[in-house]
Parts: C-alpha cells; sequence; structure tokens
C-alpha cells in the first residue's frame, strides 16, 4: 500500500474538532467530520486532516459506525505487515518490561496500544483475539500472521461475540484461527493454575486485568474468614486460601463458575479451606442480614470481597447502577467485622472512583460503620491507562477496613 497522499481519501474536520485528535485520542465521530475528498469503502484506510488541510493522522473508516475514523498513527504510514508487526512489538515490550514474570496476560488493550478495535489475550500458549472495529477485522490475517511470528503459540482463537461488534456492521465469529485447540486450557495467575474453557465464559476467558490485584487483596486474607463474592472461577478466593484464609466461602449466580471454581481450589491443592455455593449474590445477601425484632446481625467474615460483573453499560443506566452499588455494599458491611477489610471492584466506565466511593461512604453511613481506607485498585500494567483517553480507564477499586 502506498503513503502518497493523493492515494488516500482524506477526511476533513470541521474547525474546532482537532484538538482531541492532535491531543492524542482516536476516535472522530460523524458529527466532527466536515466532508470526504473522495469516496471511501468501509475499513479503508484514509488519512484525516483538519479544516486548514494539515495532516492529524491515518486510521480506519466506517460508515456505518458512529465513530466515522479510528485513527492509528499520526503520521502517513500504510497499514501493511510492518506496521502490524511494530506496534505488536511494542505492546509486548510494555508487559515484558511491568510483568517480566507472567505467562497470562493481555497482550494488545486496543486504544491504550494504539491498535483501537483490537485486543489480544495471552494464556500460556494460547492467544485469544478480538476485533471490534471493521477495518481492524478485515486485517485479521495481518495480524494473525504478526502474532505467530513474535509468540509461536500452540493456538490462536477469536473470540468475537461482543455486542459491540453490530455497531461496526459486524457479526458473531468464533473459531480457532490458527494452530489446534482441544479441551480446556490451563492458565497461571501469579503462580495458581486455572482451568478456563477459553471458547466459552465471560471475556476471553479469564479477568486478567484483576492479576495484580488477586495477589494484593489477598494480603489481607491470613487466619481470617474470607468471603468472594461474585467468585466467577476463583481467582480472589484461591489467592485467599494460598495465603493462608483460614477459611473462604465462594459465592457466584453461575452454577458453572462455581463448579469450576471448585475444580481450580483442587486442582492447586487447596480444596481444604473452601466451600462453594450457588447463589444470586444480592439475594444471599439479603437473606444473611435479614433480622426480627429485637436482632442483631451478627459479623462473620474478617475478609469481602466483591467484583461483580459491570452494573451499567451506558450511562442513562447510571442510577440504577448506583442504587445496586450501595445495596450490596450496605449488606456486606453488616457481615464484616469489626477490623476487617471489604475490597471492593467497579468496572464500569461510567461510574468512575469519585462516584464509587461515595456511593461506598453512602452505604457505609446507613449501616452506621466507620470505613479506614487501607489500599486502592486499579486495572494491570498490561492494561494501560492514557489518562486523554477516558476510555481506557474502567476498572477501580478500594479496601476498607471497619474501624474498630
Amino acid at each position: 500500500m502506498t503513503t502518497d497522499s493523493a492515494s488516500l481519501p482524506t477526511v476533513l474536520l470541521r474547525p474546532g474538532e482537532a484538538d482531541r485528535v492532535v491531543a492524542g485520542h482516536p476516535w472522530i465521530y460523524h458529527s466532527s467530520i466536515l466532508r470526504l475528498t473522495q469516496p471511501a469503502a468501509d475499513g479503508a484506510w484514509v488519512q484525516v486532516k483538519d479544516h486548514r488541510q494539515r495532516l492529524l493522522g491515518v486510521g480506519f473508516y466506517n460508515s456505518k459506525s458512529k465513530i466515522n475514523v479510528r485513527v492509528l498513527a499520526p503520521e502517513r504510514v500504510p497499514a501493511d505487515p510492518a506496521f502490524f508487526r511494530g506496534r505488536l512489538e511494542a505492546a509486548v515490550a510494555v508487559r515484558r518490561r511491568h510483568l517480566p514474570e507472567a505467562s497470562a496476560y493481555r497482550v494488545v488493550n486496543a486504544e491504550s496500544d494504539f491498535l483501537s478495535g483490537l485486543v489480544v489475550d495471552k494464556y500460556g500458549e494460547v492467544l485469544v483475539v478480538q476485533t471490534s472495529a471493521l477495518g481492524m477485522d478485515q486485517r485479521k490475517p495481518l495480524i494473525v500472521s504478526a502474532l505467530e511470528d513474535l509468540f509461536k503459540p500452540k493456538a490462536i482463537l477469536e473470540r468475537n461475540d461482543m455486542a459491540t461488534r453490530k455497531f461496526e456492521g459486524l457479526g458473531e465469529a468464533n473459531g480457532v484461527l490458527a494452530g489446534q485447540l482441544e479441551g480446556e486450557t490451563v492458565a497461571e495467575l501469579n503462580g495458581l493454575k486455572f482451568h478456563v474453557n477459553l471458547a466459552a465464559g465471560h471475556k476471553t476467558g479469564l479477568y486478567l486485568d484483576q492479576q495484580s490485584n488477586y495477589r494484593r487483596v489477598a494480603e489481607f486474607a491470613r487466619g481470617g474468614q474470607v468471603l468472594d463474592g461474585f467468585c466467577f472461577v476463583g481467582g480472589f478466593g484461591l489467592h485467599a486460601a494460598r495465603a493462608g484464609a483460614a477459611r473462604v466461602h465462594f459465592l457466584d449466580q453461575s452454577a458453572e463458575a462455581v463448579a469450576a471454581a471448585q475444580r481450580n481450589a483442587a486442582a492447586n491443592g487447596l480444596a481444604a479451606p473452601c466451600s462453594f455455593e450457588a447463589a444470586n449474590v444480592f439475594d444471599w445477601l439479603k437473606a444473611q442480614t435479614a433480622t426480627g425484632p429485637h436482632e442483631k446481625v451478627i459479623p462473620r467474615f474478617d475478609l469481602i470481597v466483591l467484583d461483580p460483573p459491570s452494573f451499567t453499560r451506558n450511562r442513562a443506566a447510571v442510577p440504577d447502577a448506583l442504587r445496586g452499588y450501595k445495596e450490596i455494599h450496605l449488606r456486606a458491611l453488616k457481615l464484616l467485622r469489626p477490623g476487617g477489610v471489604l475490597a471492593t471492584f467497579c468496572c464500569s466506565h461510567h461510574v468512575d472512583a469519585v462516584v464509587f466511593e461515595e456511593v461506598i461512604l453512602a452505604a457505609a453511613f446507613d449501616a452506621r460503620r466507620l470505613l479506614r481506607r487501607v489500599a486502592t485498585y486499579h486495572q494491570g500494567l498490561d492494561h494501560p491507562i492514557l489518562p486523554v483517553i477516558p476510555e481506557t480507564e474502567y476498572l477501580k477499586g478500594f479496601a476498607f477496613e471497619l474501624a474498630r
């Protein structure tokens, strides 16, 4: 592909719309575009200029999406094998610098790695690819080829079942793109082994963004009674058990997830202190804190972990989400012993850390509990945050100690 400016369709922006792009945000919405100098096919590589014809960058065009252009580079370069190879090598270098011992991690985190619309996760010798943008999806062969060269993986799997693909005019696509994959894969997180079916389940198989937080939260578990709420396949609970918790109760609405957590506990030799229950966490907390006249709730946990799925996918649902967050924290705090720790997380981009903490403190006020913040959590360094792109920061968490 040539980089001659005459060969690329040009997207001209309206006056005042260039600053975000210059600052580094890669998304250009339809409302920001003045005109195209020539027709561009959906998925085409285009150049972007401001209304004065100054080059801002190049990227993928898609008329079907609200995001008409995803800028991938500030200079005029081709979307060829060398481009993808260079971007992937740079992303891998970041992980090797920050997570040198990890065998499971996010290789590419879309906008955070200047590859908008592409996610790649590594589980040992298996890679999982997600393409949420049309231009990126059309170039899967280039991406897969570069990944094969860099990692020599046993298999590369496609998990393109995200609802967001429909906004790009894309359907679902799942299957093996390269190599062979049969049965479950064993992924190692902080020295613990997790059996995971990469062809099904949440995200690409596991919540890799919590890898460092699993270890940090477990520091509060030694000798205590632990509740792992929304446990999924047991990430927090198994780390707590290894850290010396006296007892860990795993709780999740999904019977399949609870069964997987139980298998993982056995596989790591940690079954003895663990118990498992499939139940709706809201209903369970409500039942455990229900009292009759003149009765009081008897706190029994020294560490409670709340790591629910996102309660909101859009801003309109935020008020309902905040009510949900307040409810589970109100109930959980009633079950926490004095001196105990509540480790809690929110993975919704639409609820920022300030609002999330305000909800927790409101719950503590209603429960007549005084909290001491002892830790703040973020997504792992393999999920980089670029402050100029607020969408790259979504996971936030806190540990609060219940003041005696």
